[in-house]
């Protein structure tokens, strides 16, 4: 059934998709039209391309430092309720300080916050949205067929020394994810061989694995009092490429709280190329 919204009233299905990069966006279009809603994607550029564009009703784009204008496109659009997706790299943040010019409502907000953790943006930006009467709806109101399920998914299953290992990284990957540092964590011999940070999950992946150099374990989990509106841990076909070119062979991923993108050909990478995927949940 579609997610009530409360859209314009030229249209009440309107739904406006705030997109990064990766596949996500792509998926999360496809499933909302599925449902019923008339989907109006916005990509943020950087680093979002124009993918999006076959896929939705409607399709804008805007610069990632433009906050006000994106404020201002919702408003002119009459959109109402919208749901982000998609990875937005903090990195840019840093890195490409010609490409994004903040807007006055941009500079405004970053200089509001207490710190640049990737929660705390977050919440900063639903909050403006909510005051101008924009309903951010949970990413997972529109995937739920993609999200891990409890259990062994994959052909090969994990080794009493896996699931140690799961076990030992487990409540560090949440701590970690409650320290709003990361959600992946890279283990081998009850031994952390690298946490995510600000580089991203595949490169952490690549990071850890070439310590352990082979038989990693990748765990990924939610934060503690995860807000499904952003920031929804995924993997994808490159998440399992990255372990390959490790030889990483289990990853582990909190049941219900996170998404597959693909999900049957990710199974069917996963058994091609012997890796062990388990869905594990826990009480945080």
């Amino acid at each position: 059934m579609p997610v009530k919204t409360s859209g314009s009233s030229d249209n009440p299905d309107k739904l406006g998709l705030i997109a990064g990069m990766g596949g996500l966006p792509l998926t999360l279009a496809a499933e909302a039209k599925k449902m019923g809603h008339y989907v109006v994607a916005i990509a943020l550029q950087p680093p979002a391309d124009e993918s999006l564009k076959p896929v939705s009703d409607e399709f804008h784009k805007i610069n990632l430092g433009r906050f006000g204008g994106l404020l201002s496109l919702l408003k002119k659009l009459s959109i109402t309720n919208v749901v982000m997706a998609g990875k937005v790299p903090k990195t840019l943040l840093y890195e490409n300080k010609t490409t994004i010019i903040p807007d006055l409502k941009a500079v405004k907000l970053l200089f509001s916050l207490k710190n640049h953790s990737d929660d705390t943006i977050m919440s900063a930006v639903v909050r403006e949205l909510e005051k101008k009467g924009i309903t951010v709806h949970n990413t997972t109101d529109f995937t739920k067929d993609l999200l891990v399920t409890e259990g062994i998914m994959t052909r090969r299953k994990p080794t009493e020394k896996d699931l140690g290992d799961i076990n030992f990284g487990w409540n560090i990957a949440k701590k970690i994810g409650g320290l709003d540092i990361g959600q992946t964590i890279v283990v081998k011999n009850l031994a952390v061989m690298a946490i995510e940070a600000i580089e991203g999950t595949d490169q952490a992946i690549s990071r850890g694995g070439k310590l352990a150099e082979k038989g990693a374990v990748i765990i990924k989990v939610s934060k503690p009092q995860q807000d499904m509106r952003f920031d929804v841990p995924v993997v994808g076909i490159q998440t399992l490429r990255s372990m390959n070119n490790v030889s990483a062979r289990v990853l582990a991923l909190e049941a219900g709280k996170c998404i597959i993108l693909d999900k049957e050909e990710f199974i069917r990478e996963a058994d091609t190329t012997g890796i062990t995927v388990v869905g594990v949940k826990k009480s945080d």
